[in-house]
């Protein structure tokens, strides 16, 4: 039997924090996301949380390594369970769903072998809206970006159920935003990763919105026109150098 464990639910009712602490005390463990597609946050954030953390990318190349390891596979909100097909060494797998409190028989109840009660979010009957955008290699000045967030999270861009993303900061850091609606605070947690501080980072960031009636072009309008310019950027990295060093 492999020693795997599916986890699903709705956006924003707690998978990847559940996933977390799972983590905590193990010693071989593995992540996989089934439809982040490119826009991998919640991998990068367990990566950068959890640094002995294996990462797979899919499961077909390393499917004989699978048995190493403790793996937890988290499947995108938006992923048909029905029509999921997993290769026949899963079939024994475990199945938890991560279900917001009080939520009625859905078939995430009829699919999942365990009910964890996660955070309170909305579950809708409609697949709610769904926009990413990749942002590797852009760079936004920290006031800039609170700003953003804030309009989009308070609605200026359409109502918003979830929002997460990792953005890359002029000072060099790598921030994790997190807001699920409901939630009376939106969070923002440095992650642990080195400055990058020459030049624009070549690691991951990106955002991911769900919502309704969204302004996809406005947002992403909005970003782009937030993204520092080479100029800048080598400007804002020189006196953060300096500063660091004369500290």
């Amino acid at each position: 039997m492999v020693p795997l464990t599916l986890v699903a639910g709705p956006s924003g009712a707690g998978k990847t924090t559940w996933i977390r602490q799972q983590f905590d005390g193990a010693e071989r463990f593995a992540y996989l996301n089934l439809g982040a597609d490119a826009v991998r946050i919640d991998a990068t954030y367990l990566a950068a949380e959890v640094p002995e953390l294996v990462v797979w990318s899919s499961w077909l190349p390393e499917l004989a390594d699978f048995t190493k390891y403790q793996t937890y596979i988290e499947l995108d909100f938006h992923i048909d369970l029905g029509s999921l097909v997993l290769p026949t060494e899963f079939a024994d797998c475990h199945r938890v769903a991560v279900l917001p409190p009080s939520t009625r028989q859905t078939e995430w109840h009829d699919w999942a072998d365990v009910i964890v009660t996660g955070t309170e979010t909305r579950v809708t009957l409609q697949p709610p809206q769904l926009w990413r955008s990749l942002l590797t290699g852009q760079v936004l000045d920290f006031a800039s970006l609170t700003t953003i967030w804030d309009e989009l999270i308070n609605g200026a861009y359409g109502p918003v159920q979830r929002a997460k993303g990792i953005f890359e900061v002029a000072d060099g850091r790598s921030l994790y935003f997190d807001f699920v609606a409901g939630d009376p605070k939106s969070t923002s947690t440095e992650l642990n990763l080195p400055r990058w501080l020459e030049g624009r980072p070549n690691r991951f960031s990106g955002v991911e919105v769900v919502g309704e009636k969204l302004d996809e072009t406005a947002i992403a309008q909005t970003l782009k026109d937030c993204c520092l310019d080479d100029r800048t950027l080598a400007y804002y990295q020189q006196q953060v150098r300096e500063f660091l060093e004369d500290g």
